[in-house]
């Protein structure tokens, strides 16, 4: 398997279909470095592509999930936007933007689930990045903050398109402008995360057993589950009805179909082909 800078992927367990994904710079509390923007959708695209995996569970080495984009990053982008003509140096600026977007969009992309499993920081870029995950679940004594107004910066990575669908436009709003920090466990009020748990091994037991039974379903039908989900977000109820309808003409009549209702019948667990 590939080897990155800022990266680690490991399978566990032997034969496991859930792979583990970690955002890997504890020294520097997961901050997000420009070797990051490359690496992250490229490795992405390698767990998409793998038909071993069916899950992809996302976390942090060390203390910290991710505290945000490395200052030296930022620093970086504002010397190379720099140009004689405002113009230029403002479309230059603007594909960098959209270049540094599309590696946090490359979760939606994959057609995996993936989960994020957080712990201590989640700050800034890290919120960019577990709003675009599948799942979400945090410890108690997790913290988030959407950061960037304290840094002068309106947030440009997703945290304002996609909060405000899973916590509300108002919480969204007032996260947003305050950059205050709240606990895993209003991040569980706000519905930021699905659980928030007492400690990490509980958080980790849990999100083991979560993804495994996730992983052990038919990937045609948790593939398309996604799918369907993030493209009826941004679609009125007969459009999305209608999306799910032509899917379905093309993935609903499967072996995986015949063999879930096999299973069912002879009353044990159906073992379902690689994607």
């Amino acid at each position: 398997m590939e080897k990155f800078k800022t990266l680690e992927i490991l399978q566990k367990t032997p034969n496991s279909r859930v792979f583990h994904f970690y955002l890997n710079r504890p020294t520097h509390r997961n901050a997000l470095s420009r070797d990051f923007f490359s690496e992250f959708p490229k490795a992405l695209a390698s767990l998409d592509q793998n038909p071993n995996v069916n899950v992809v569970v996302l976390s942090g080495v060390g203390n910290h999930f991710c505290s945000g984009i490395d200052l030296g990053t930022l620093g970086s982008i504002s010397e190379n936007s720099d140009s004689e003509d405002r113009g230029r140096g403002g479309e230059k600026l603007r594909r960098h933007i959209k270049y540094l977007q599309d590696a946090v969009t490359a979760i939606e992309l994959c057609r995996k689930p993936v989960i994020a499993s957080i712990q201590g920081a989640c700050i800034g870029g890290g919120i960019d990045i577990v709003t675009a995950c599948d799942i979400r679940y945090c410890t108690d004594d997790a913290f988030f903050s959407v950061k960037e107004v304290d840094l002068a910066i309106t947030a440009d990575l997703g945290t304002l398109q996609r909060l405000p669908a899973i916590v509300g436009y108002g919480n969204a709003m007032e996260l947003a402008l305050t950059g205050r920090r709240f606990s895993g466990s209003e991040a569980k009020q706000l519905g930021l995360v699905s659980r928030s748990f007492g400690s990490k091994e509980e958080m980790d037991e849990a999100v083991r057993l979560i993804a495994d039974d996730i992983a052990s379903k038919s990937p045609l039908a948790v593939t398309g589950t996604k799918a369907v989900l993030l493209r009826s977000r941004d679609m009125s109820v007969e459009q999305g009805l209608d999306y799910v309808a032509t899917w379905n003409s093309a993935m609903l009549l499967s072996d995986d179909l015949t063999e879930a209702i096999s299973a069912y019948t002879q009353k044990r667990k159906p073992v379902f082909a690689k994607l």
